[in-house]
């Protein structure tokens, strides 16, 4: 009985290999697959106290607060290759009574500018913090440019200061990379 029922299930199986639709396959549409993955990552941040804009030591206004950050995600050269678009969301939180100029620049290896944002923040108050968010868009001929970039360099300029200064400066952000394999 157990040999008719393994006879059984090989003729079956046979049967359907010879009887079943076979389409023709065109193995040169494998050239047209693109994937198109979306990256996000977290960008650059920070939280600046009133206070460091002016040192107490010597009386003096401190205009212009600097910081340096890597940019390790573009060191990849698969990443560089199939890089397509780039999108920067900046959010500022202000709830310091003061205007900012806040300027984004991307620098190569060599400390050469490849890219520049500059954004203004409105000001706010401690009882009500002003929320900025800006938009930038890298596409097109940027995409080398912003594929050029070893850091960036945000520089955050107040027009004026004083020891009674009070509120916070924050920032988060995020990069949306738009890629094609």
């Amino acid at each position: 009985m157990k040999k008719n029922l393994n006879l059984f299930f090989i003729g079956a199986i046979m049967l359907f290999f010879f009887v079943a639709c076979i389409k023709d396959t065109d193995f040169d549409q494998a050239e047209d697959i693109a994937l198109t993955p979306i990256l996000e990552v977290d960008f650059i941040y920070f939280n600046i106290d009133a206070r460091q804009f002016f040192d107490e030591t010597s009386s003096t206004e401190i205009l212009t607060i600097r910081d340096t950050t890597e940019i390790r995600i573009l060191d990849d050269t698969e990443i560089q290759e199939s890089l397509i678009r780039a999108e920067f969301f900046y959010r500022f939180n202000n709830s310091i009574p003061r205007d900012f100029l806040v300027d984004i620049r991307f620098l190569s290896e060599d400390n050469d500018t490849t890219l520049t944002t500059q954004i203004s923040v409105i000001q706010g108050s401690l009882q009500m913090p002003i929320v900025t968010e800006f938009i930038q868009n890298v596409e097109g001929d940027d995409i080398i440019d912003l594929t050029q970039s070893d850091k960036v360099v945000v520089s955050v300029t107040i027009p004026s200061s004083n020891a009674n200064l009070e509120g916070i400066l924050n920032l988060q952000s995020k990069t949306t990379y738009y890629l094609e394999f």
